[in-house]
């Protein structure tokens, strides 16, 4: 609706009574109800890319003077008509987009490019450094970008092939925590949420594209600010997810708030895509009545027989209600009886002698039912996973119990350690090992506090450097294992990276247990509010080193990784401390883990289609084809071929570089520069059949082109 509004501004300069008109129309529509999540899908965003050149026909927005805050008049959009010099000094003449008689001329350093969501993007990447300790592990990477730009180009490297994506998004508290349309989002503008909501839709959809939809995961945190438009938006977004909604808490002493509840939580969903299940855990994240590791060594658990949920009553699973005979002399399980129907009185069954009948009866003498069927059960007395205890004959009364078909499973494959039978023929076993316990949907952990796993954790790796509401190391280390324990060749996406936390978290998974997971975090680098009206009174703009050097991913991200990896601080110090809880180690031990960061950037599609833009494109290959081995940057011979990727630009030279394709086991793609059918399908055919053929520049070109008509509609 919100565009419909500037679309109707700009009819009525050249027709009011048309204006008019429409506005009649449009305001009846916006008062009909429907059900479900609505709201305004405000103009699509617009993003600034200070520092990318200027361009004949590019989008601009006039930069403030320095020293002075950005108005209303800096938002205003242009395009470049012209460029030309003048005494030496690059100029640009510009036509604002909707008053073609508002003309200017002006310095090009007065402007900066913007990227409106709709356009089309053709994005490359630069590398800004690496952290290599890996070995022949996979990188990691950090691309400092736009979300919403770094997603579509996701797109093209990782479609359908992300395992768990974790986002905590700004939660809209309206004390500047994000921008819309380059606007800090106030809490007193009207369209505060569903500006919210039209920000997180857009990246909600294209996270859908990247994930795995046969076995994944998108984890989102936030809190009470928008936790009820979000369960919405997902339940909109994702019909075909498994939707979960668990309470963790954060800071048990809570958040003082006179006249409210003190809060002390925030709000973890989970939104899991065809056979993703929860994993199990170490504890049940409420309380530690139950510990896996605890376990070890003790006997196996028995359970109760007896059905224990309300609706467990005499008929509502007919063949379940049946007497079994434990003998009166010695307190052992005799027999089972055969299940009688609703019209036979259970007082009419004969009783074998010796023995008495324990029927499946509540405390309150109501008639239930037992958890298997006699069939079942005379199966499991006869291999001793069926027992009575605490008999009382003259009651009679006896615990019934039985092992779980887990339980079994596990003594018949030795996870179990089976050591003999008692009197009564029943199985001793113990647990070998820790078998997990499944986790509840409210979290209360010591390791999940804000403030020591977050806040202070940060600091110990980057000293005095300050980010708002870090998020605890541990808690979103807890939240991946529960998805990704058993993929140790995971990709993990978290497109709202901050500080780094998710990235340090996989880091800390793949120690625990040998893992080769990967992730990639996006974050862009903005400065904060406060810091930006300092830096404005020195004269500084957005592009300028000296205001880039603050921002997010350069002054806080990029160090807080390196400090993670290497043990040491941006001072050259080893890192002060020990990580706790489940891995516990010296902080300057490090990781033995490989990193990359890069800066997204804005490309021409004429460039990039005639093959002059492929140093920009490189690492878009290598992240394609799994971010491992040696990246291939330049093909100045006409191909190349590394470990996991060849790129061929002269097909003349198509011999020697099947050989190289075929000598390579580990190759999973083939990058094809041609723009002739005939011979691309050739190339494809001598492909061997496990390597992907991927034809360049159509392919990758097409991608942002069908992202751009999306964004649009």
């Amino acid at each position: 609706m919100s565009r419909l509004h500037d679309l109707l501004r700009q009819v009525a300069n050249s027709d009011p009574q048309l204006a008019k008109d429409l506005q009649r129309e449009t305001d009846a529509l916006a008062n009909r109800r429907s059900f479900g999540l609505h709201f305004e899908r405000h103009t699509p965003e617009a993003v600034e890319l200070p520092g990318r050149l200027v361009r004949k026909n590019d989008k601009v927005r006039c930069l403030p003077e320095r020293g002075k805050m950005p108005t209303k008049k800096n938002e205003k959009l242009y395009r470049v008509t012209d460029l030309y010099s003048e005494d030496g000094q690059p100029c640009a003449d510009i036509v604002a987009m909707d008053a073609p008689e508002d003309r200017l001329s002006i310095a090009v350093e007065d402007l900066v490019v913007v990227a409106e969501f709709r356009d089309p993007i053709y994005p490359g990447l630069v590398s800004t450094g690496r952290v290599e300790r890996g070995g022949d592990k996979p990188f990691h990477a950090v691309i400092n970008a736009e979300n919403y730009h770094a997603l579509q180009a996701l797109l093209f490297t990782h479609r359908g092939k992300v395992d768990a994506i974790y986002v905590d998004p700004p939660y809209n508290t309206g004390a500047k925590d994000w921008k819309y349309n380059n606007d800090y989002v106030e809490s007193d503008d009207h369209y505060r949420h569903s500006k919210w909501l039209a920000f997180m839709e857009r990246r909600l959809l294209l996270a859908k594209e990247l994930l795995n939809p046969d076995d994944s995961v998108l984890v989102v945190t936030i809190d009470e600010k928008e936790y009820l438009r979000l369960g919405l938006l997902l339940e909109q977004t994702f019909p075909d997810g498994n939707i979960e909604m668990v309470t963790s808490v954060i800071s048990a002493k809570g958040v003082a708030r006179f006249g409210q509840f003190s809060r002390v939580e925030e709000y973890v969903f989970t939104v899991r895509f065809g056979d993703q299940k929860v994993g199990l855990g170490e504890s049940n994240m409420l309380d530690e009545s139950r510990s896996a590791s605890a376990k070890v060594g003790k006997p196996v658990d028995w359970l109760g027989l007896r059905r224990r949920e309300p609706t467990a009553r005499r008929g509502a699973r007919p063949k379940q209600f049946y007497p079994v005979f434990v003998s009166i002399s010695t307190g052992h399980l005799h027999s089972v009886g055969d299940f009688i129907t609703n019209d036979v009185d259970r007082n009419s069954v004969a009783i074998p002698p010796g023995t008495f009948a324990v029927w499946p009866l509540l405390p309150d003498g109501t008639e239930g039912l037992w958890g298997i069927t006699p069939e079942t059960a005379r199966t499991y007395l006869e291999h001793g996973y069926l027992r009575a205890r605490n008999a009382k004959p003259s009651e009679k009364r006896a615990a019934i119990q039985y092992l779980t078909s887990g339980t079994v499973a596990a003594i018949a494959s030795g996870d179990i350690e089976f050591e003999g039978r008692a009197e009564d023929g029943s199985v001793i076993a113990r647990y070998k090992s820790a078998k997990g316990v499944i986790p509840k949907r409210v979290w209360n952990v010591a390791s999940h506090n804000a403030e020591s796993g977050g806040t202070k954790l940060l600091s110990a790796l980057i000293p005095g450097r300050r980010f708002p509401f870090p998020k605890s190391l541990f808690a979103v280390e807890d939240v991946l294992r529960f998805f990704v324990s058993e993929k140790l060749d995971a990709t993990i996406v978290d497109f709202f990276s901050g500080s780094g936390t998710t990235a340090h978290a996989v880091m800390r998974l793949n120690k625990q247990d040998g893992g080769r997971r990967r992730s990639i975090s996006i974050t862009n680098n903005e400065v904060s509010a406060d810091e930006q009206r300092k830096l404005r009174d020195e004269g500084l703009r957005p592009g300028d080193v000296e205001w880039e050097q603050w921002g997010i991913c350069d002054y806080i991200t990029k160090p807080r990784i390196k400090a993670a990896i290497t043990g040491c601080a941006p001072d050259g110090k080893p890192v002060k401390g020990a990580y706790k809880f489940t891995d516990e180690f010296p902080m300057g031990d490090g990781f033995e883990e490989n990193f990359e960061f890069f800066t997204l950037t804005y490309e021409s599609a004429m460039r990039v289609s005639s093959h002059r833009e492929f140093p920009k494109i490189a690492a878009f290959l290598w992240l394609r084809a799994g971010s491992r081995g040696r990246r291939i940057d330049n093909i100045f011979t006409g191909w190349d071929v590394a470990e996991a990727y060849g790129v061929i630009a002269n097909l003349d030279l198509s011999e020697p570089f099947l050989k190289a394709v075929e000598a390579e086991a580990g190759l999973t793609h083939a990058f094809i520069v041609t723009d002739e059918d005939r011979l691309f399908e050739a190339m494809v055919r001598r492909l061997p059949e496990h390597v992907e053929p991927v034809r360049l520049y159509s392919s990758y070109l097409r991608n942002f082109e069908i992202e751009a008509w999306r964004a649009a509609r």
